[in-house]
């Protein structure tokens, strides 16, 4: 009878995949023995594992240059890393490697930028796109790299007070992008997206506000919807309106040559997940070039903005099993060693799934589980998967060898979101955060970036 929670597993999907396989009933990400990092570093354990962050650029990088050549498409593409995702120094560094640019949403930003520059490991070529609503720091922090000669960076206009203020601060010729307020999806509470300009106020702001103006040159025509890359009639649409309104100024404004599509290329958070990567990126290339055709327009260069596709799948956290508790007839918990709230904080806060595994015992038999954490918070649990309102486990032995599991796919967000080497709630510490590199031989290497957060840094922020 197969009853073990490998079978469950090998009966419900395709397994092994990419990144996770089996051996002698124990977890192994990408290659590397899961339980050896718990062996040298405990848990809870944050982990980053750093060659994924490659292999998705260039991933990227070739399915766009590919819809290109495939349909003869005159413009270059530019892959933007979105700093929000992850600010971490090792993660922009590894993202660096691959001749990408940068996007930006805050002032902040900005002094990383400065940072990178000091240290060697960017030049003033770099693309800098700046979204975001605009506070005067961030437009000061823009204007001091547009007048030290950072000659691609691109303020987005979010609104059309934002070109006044940057007018007063910018002294050198200076290319500019307009951010398109998309039309939100139908089930949203509103209507028109709060970031960026609507459609109908673009050409004539153009008209009325830079066109005359020497010193700004309008470059780059800002696209992005908040529920991502999807192959449903809403994207589609969306992404027809924002083409046909880069023609209508680009017949007005001929140094216009960018069209930045944003982000939204998804995460794979569970073993059922299914996304033609390729064709969305063939059919947005198709499109753009078919709508410049019909339009007499010559195709414009493509940016886009990838942040949680470019570090989300390096990451993963990992919990050991405290102990089990049948609450009910119907509700047994495993309670974990630390909190969803303070590390996965997008699994209550917006119902996030990961791609959730047992690092050891696949050789036990299964049986179904909520997952608990340490808080007093009611909403301090995780109890379906993204493929199923189920979660189900190893049963636990009675020795003493506990269970761990893991959540993958974790790298983008949490930190940030929890408040990374802040207060957490319940005063729960952070767990250690450890750096995974490889020579692509089989062989890793891995370095504690930091470790559990101490009683003492939490009191001191807390003003004892």
């Amino acid at each position: 009878m197969k009853n073990k929670y490998i079978d469950l597993i090998e009966q419900s999907f395709e397994f092994p995949q990419d990144e996770f396989h089996i051996e002698d009933g124990e977890l192994y990400f990408h290659n590397i023995p899961v339980m050896d990092l718990i062996d040298q570093y405990g848990t809870p354990l944050r982990i980053s594992y750093l060659p994924k962050i490659s292999q998705q650029i260039q991933r990227a990088k070739r399915m766009f240059n590919v819809a290109m050549a495939k349909v003869d498409y005159a413009g270059d593409y530019h892959y933007c890393y979105c700093t929000k995702s992850s600010h971490f120094s090792f993660v922009l560094e590894e993202a660096l490697k691959n001749d990408i640019h940068i996007e930006t949403s805050s002032a902040f930003d900005i002094n990383l930028i400065d940072s990178l520059y000091e240290e060697g490991k960017v030049n003033k070529e770099l693309f800098v796109i700046c979204n975001g609503y605009k506070r005067d720091t961030y437009i000061e922090n823009i204007a001091k790299l547009i007048n030290d000669g950072w000659y691609n960076t691109i303020p987005i206009l979010d609104n059309m007070e934002e070109f006044n203020e940057l007018d007063n601060h910018i002294f050198e010729a200076c290319k500019i992008g307009i951010r398109i307020a998309a039309e939100e999806e139908p089930k949203f509470e509103f209507y028109t997206s709060r970031l960026g300009i609507r459609y109908s106020d673009i050409v004539p702001f153009y008209l009325n506000k830079i066109k005359d103006n020497p010193k700004f040159s309008l470059s780059m025509l800002h696209f992005f919807i908040n529920t991502g890359i999807r192959d449903n009639a809403y994207y589609w649409n969306e992404l027809s309106k924002c083409v046909n309104v880069y023609c209508d100024l680009k017949l007005i404004c001929p140094e216009l040559d960018s069209l930045n599509i944003g982000g939204g290329f998804p995460v794979k958070n569970s073993l059922a997940f299914d996304y033609d990567y390729e064709y969305m990126a063939e059919e947005i290339i198709a499109q753009i070039k078919s709508i410049c055709q019909q339009r007499g327009i010559t195709e414009p260069h493509i940016f886009t903005e990838f942040g949680s596709f470019t570090v989300g799948e390096s990451g993963a956290v990992i919990y050991q099993v405290m102990g089990s508790k049948q609450q009910n007839d119907r509700e047994r918990w495993y309670m974990i060693d630390s909190s969803f709230m303070t590390t996965l904080p997008d699994t209550w806060g917006i119902k996030q799934r990961f791609v959730l595994l047992p690092v050891n015992k696949w050789n036990n038999q299964y049986n179904r589980v909520f997952l608990g954490g340490l808080t007093c918070d009611s909403q301090d649990y995780y109890n379906a998967e993204a493929h199923a309102n189920a979660i189900f486990m190893p049963v636990l032995d009675s020795d003493d060898d506990p269970l761990y599991i893991g959540f993958f796919h974790t790298g983008a967000y949490q930190e940030s979101i929890a408040g990374y080497g802040g207060i957490q709630h319940c005063l729960l510490p952070a767990p250690k955060l450890v750096i995974i590199d490889s020579d692509g031989k089989g062989e890793y290497t891995t370095k504690l970036f930091s470790k559990e957060q101490t009683y003492k840094s939490m009191l001191k922020i807390l003003g004892y």
